[in-house]
């Protein structure tokens, strides 16, 4: 058997008094108490040392709290030592694959796993086919099922219901169906599962239907069925159905609270926000991200400013989307200043922009006619945090140029530009139709002439300005 390099720091008081028994029990107490990899290695040396590693309770617990980590490697380099390990061992590395990003890892690991004789358990299938829908391999998934049915797994629930999600993920309604009808025992899981499917695929009327046998109905098939409507624009069949789960004594969570306050920015009503701020707030719900998030979306979007901007000062936790939101919103109502602050702020709370924050950020410098300013945001979206730019921000560096009067300028973007199509794009949308400064940005992008000649043509045709670059060379 293989054994890790790794030396154990008997000093550390987490591993207990050296000359101690350190047996199997001890070594699984000393690792749930593991609150990072330099810890878990240590205690990972002591099971080497004490000859500990035929334990795979042990070895699935360092795969678990090594992906846990975000060490996916070391949880691989640990598995990779077992010479002969178990069915629930492979399901603990098949999962931990797929939660961590790597579904095809996962599937990899199924593969060996057949390949070398292990037979999966009912447990292994839901893992494979959660890593099929995450890497979209849909035809795998569907061998996948054909092996649950083979091995005798299909009655099992929790195998039914992920082949119901991976047939609505792919789009496949009718298999999504097919593995619905032929369940003898449906749990409120798989009515729910059904009906969540059918919601994603378009299928409102038939999912309607199916919520109205349900046998019994919980939260989350409520909440399912209130959030299809509002997906679907039918704001007011969302209200009705929450009156109706009220009426049924079903009490709602943050995730039905969200979809009503999506349903109340769809119709644009205030008032019914603000009802739902205050049931929120009746009912002891706390302004968590996601609840918090949506409305200040909403107020922003309902014209009420100083309600989103309190809800952002409450909310003790604040995710990305929390900060884009309030920055695009203050943004959007004229308060530049105010946006730009923000970020300030996001940046001292060390929490890292993404593409959508600088949207918000260079509107905002529109906005105030700073082009000093928005160059400033644009290199530092690029130099610092290595964001890749998209068109939405060289448009806004084109309008700021523009506004500026500064034309001669616009052609210095055509450094970061990597798509012509999205030069010509955005070329048409601000009608930049200065025949010098379009060939200064396309021929400083584009060094080979009959590529110039290309993008330049893609403009005119999508512009309806004809363009004769002989003409404008002379």
């Amino acid at each position: 058997m293989k054994v890790a390099c790794c030396t154990p720091d008997i000093n550390v008081p987490c591993l207990g008094i050296p000359g101690t028994r350190f047996g199997s029990q001890e070594a699984l107490f000393f690792l749930q108490k593991c609150t990072n990899l330099k810890k878990l290695k240590q205690v990972h040396g002591r099971i080497i040392r004490f000859g500990l590693t035929y334990d795979q309770l042990l070895i699935r617990k360092l795969i678990e709290l090594s992906s846990s980590f975000g060490k996916l490697s070391y949880a691989t380099m640990v598995f990779d030592q077992l010479n002969v390990p178990d069915t629930f061992t492979w399901n603990v590395m098949i999962r931990a694959c797929s939660i961590s990003g790597s579904p095809k890892m996962a599937l990899l690991l199924f593969k060996a796993m057949l390949s070398q004789g292990f037979a999966p358990d009912k447990f292994t299938y839901p893992f494979v086919i959660d890593a099929c829908m995450a890497s979209s391999a849909f035809d795998f998934g569907r061998v996948a099922h054909a092996l649950a049915i083979k091995m005798g797994f299909w009655n099992d629930l929790y195998v039914q219901n992920t082949m119901m999600n991976l047939y609505f993920k792919c789009e496949n309604v009718d298999g999504g169906c097919k593995v619905f009808d032929k369940m003898r025992v449906r749990n409120v899981f798989a009515w729910t599962t059904v009906i969540a499917g059918l919601l994603a695929c378009g299928k409102l009327d038939t999912a309607q239907k199916l919520f109205e046998r349900m046998p019994s109905k919980n939260v989350v098939s409520w909440t399912a069925m209130i959030d299809g409507y509002v997906k679907h624009k039918q704001p007011i069949k969302a209200f009705n159905l929450f009156e109706r789960m009220q009426a049924d004594d079903v009490k709602p969570n943050e995730y039905t609270l969200v979809s009503l306050v999506r349903a109340c920015t769809e119709m644009g009503s205030l008032r019914l926000g603000k009802k739902v701020h205050d049931y929120a707030f009746k009912n002891g719900f706390e302004l968590e991200p996601f609840l918090g998030t949506a409305l200040i979306d909403m107020y922003s979007k309902c014209d009420s400013l100083d309600d989103a901007r309190a809800v952002f000062d409450m909310m003790q936790v604040k995710t990305l989307a929390t900060w884009n939101t309030m920055i695009t919103s203050l943004g959007v109502h004229g308060f530049r200043d105010e946006a730009i602050s923000i970020f300030e702020e996001m940046e001292k709370k060390n929490e890292t922009p993404d593409a959508i924050t600088f949207v918000g950020v260079l509107s905002a410098c529109i906005y105030m006619n700073d082009v000093e300013l928005a160059v400033k945001y644009f290199n530092l979206m690029i130099y610092r945090y290595s964001i890749t730019p998209i068109l939405e921000h060289y448009e806004c560096m084109v309008e700021i140029y523009t506004r500026a009067y500064r034309l001669e300028e616009i052609y210095t973007l055509g450094n970061t530009m990597e798509s012509n199509h999205d030069v010509a794009e955005l070329l048409r949308r601000k009608k930049l139709t200065s025949i010098d400064d379009i060939k200064k940005l396309i021929l400083k992008q584009y060094e080979d002439l009959d590529f110039s000649d290309l993008v330049l043509d893609h403009f005119s045709s999508s512009s309806g300005v004809q363009i004769d670059i002989n003409q404008t060379s002379k």
